[in-house]
């Protein structure tokens, strides 16, 4: 196995990082038992999972039988069903980040659909498009895509079920479209564009259209008896963005750490974090759980997760990755019904989490910082709060308050033309801009029409509506 990057010798030439790049043995242990039970107590006939860390598969396992042995997480492909989702929504993105769209396009802009043309692209991907859940006619995912021949087929009487953009309504129609665009835009089938532009880059060439063997077989398993009946097999045509695709648990591995860790030859490291910011309201009271532009994002004792679970009938899944962590786990099974499998990948991740804290790379000074910033960083002054501006890697600005929190702070990209623009919080989209006095020196910040300047109201300061005649008092 490859080893991570090194740090500091030992005498002997292993490196510390060296030293824990695999699995501690009892952290080992406590995962094959958590697939182990879960195997068990969710009566799958077959289970595979597998565990990233920092971008390298460092666990694996399979329980249960196909074909009469144990499931090899790296060559028995499952059908992963919507996990399909968040790989054409990579491909999305990839359309953005070229110019071909826009996520405020609406979907009508660049395809000609019997609905859903008046949602724009981000609502698609979030879920938020107001569309229908399912197709037109009989339970989709168990009859041929062949009933379904044109996108009109796709749709009933009433395809939009809420306002666009009104609330998140999870539509596997929707997705449908965006498939559609893709072949639109690109010019030939999706999944194609997602073989060359995607797959293959990340090393997932076990993940197919249809089953390769070897591969598992769907099953339902009986509710009140340990007995299974076999599910049928369906190609799914117009629907099959929303869930058609097969792969193994390490070709799912590899997706998950791209979705911790990014690859810049697949995807922007700014457009994945943008698909794994929420884009909707969450789901439920306690707000544990959210949708992203394409990714499911869970929130599990103070972490947050981002993936996708996926399901058809007889397989689930689940691909859950915490970028806080570098961690990623990936989780298969060939029974109908097992919402365990996405607390399985949860776990996986956690366990591994809490039993080996992440060792953070060693610091470093930036050889490459612009040396002409310094003058911006240090404290300034939003009327008569301290707020502390650092400068990171690449010209990046943070804005964060001296003390407390909870007041306005953001990250900055810088942009071409000397300003910034927030990435997030308050501030997000917002413009940083440095004013200068007509000698050069700094007079203050404008962020947004707001001034931050060196000293709280001080008298000689721009400040908008002046300073009070005798100052502080």
């Amino acid at each position: 196995m490859t080893r991570d990057h090194e740090s500091t010798m030992s005498t002997s030439g292993i490196t510390e990082t060296d030293r824990f790049a695999d699995l501690l043995p009892a952290t080992r242990r406590t995962l094959l038992h958590l697939v182990a039970t879960t195997q068990v107590q969710g009566r799958a006939p077959s289970l595979v999972a597998a565990l990233v860390r920092d971008g390298r598969p460092v666990w694996a396992a399979g329980r249960g039988e196909v074909d009469g042995r144990e499931p090899d997480p790296e060559a028995t492909q499952y059908r992963i069903g919507s996990i399909t989702k968040a790989l054409v929504a990579v491909l999305v993105l990839r359309l953005r980040d070229e110019g071909l769209l826009d996520l405020g396009d609406p979907l009508g802009r660049h395809l000609d659909t019997p609905a859903g043309g008046e949602a724009t692209v981000a609502q698609l991907l979030s879920h938020s498009s107001g569309l229908a859940a399912e197709s037109r006619g009989p339970w989709w995912e168990r009859t041929d895509g062949d009933l379904r021949p044109a996108p009109e087929d796709l749709f009933g009487e009433r395809p939009q079920r809420h306002r666009a953009g009104e609330l998140h309504h999870y539509s596997n129609t929707g997705y449908a479209l965006l498939g559609a665009l893709v072949e639109k835009l690109r010019g030939e089938p999706w999944y194609p564009v997602l073989r060359r532009e995607v797959l293959l880059p990340l090393g997932m060439e076990r993940t197919t259209y249809g089953p390769e063997g070897p591969h598992a077989e769907g099953w339902a398993v009986h509710p009140w008896a340990d007995v299974v009946l076999p599910e049928p097999l369906t190609e799914t045509g117009l629907m099959a963005p929303a869930g058609q695709l097969w792969s193994t648990a390490a070709d799912l591995g590899r997706f998950a750490a791209f979705l911790a860790r990014g690859d810049e030859r697949v995807l922007s490291a700014a457009s994945l974090a943008e698909m794994r910011r929420p884009a909707v309201e969450p789901q439920n009271a306690d707000w544990s759980a959210s949708y992203g532009l394409g990714l499911q994002l869970i929130r599990v004792d103070g972490r947050v997760l981002a993936g996708h679970a996926g399901s058809m009938p007889g397989f689930v899944g689940a691909v859950l990755a915490s970028p806080e962590e570098g961690l990623a786990a990936a989780t298969l099974a060939n029974q109908t019904s097992m919402p365990e499998v996405v607390s399985l990948a949860a776990r996986l991740v956690l366990a591994t989490a809490d039993a080996e804290p992440r060792i953070p790379e060693p610091w470093r000074p930036d050889e490459d910082a612009d040396l002409a910033l310094l003058e911006l960083t240090g404290p300034w002054y939003w009327g008569p709060r301290a707020m502390l501006l650092r400068l990171g890697a690449g010209r990046t600005l943070d804005l964060a308050p001296l003390a407390g929190g909870g007041v306005r702070g953001s990250r900055f990209r810088p942009e071409e033309d000397g300003t910034w623009t927030g990435l997030d919080n308050y501030f997000a989209g917002e413009t940083l801009r440095v004013v200068r006095r007509p000698d050069g020196t700094v007079s203050h910040l404008d962020l947004g029409s707001f001034v931050y300047t060196r000293e709280p109201y001080a008298p000689e300061d721009a400040i908008p509506g002046g300073v009070a005649e005798g100052g502080w008092r």
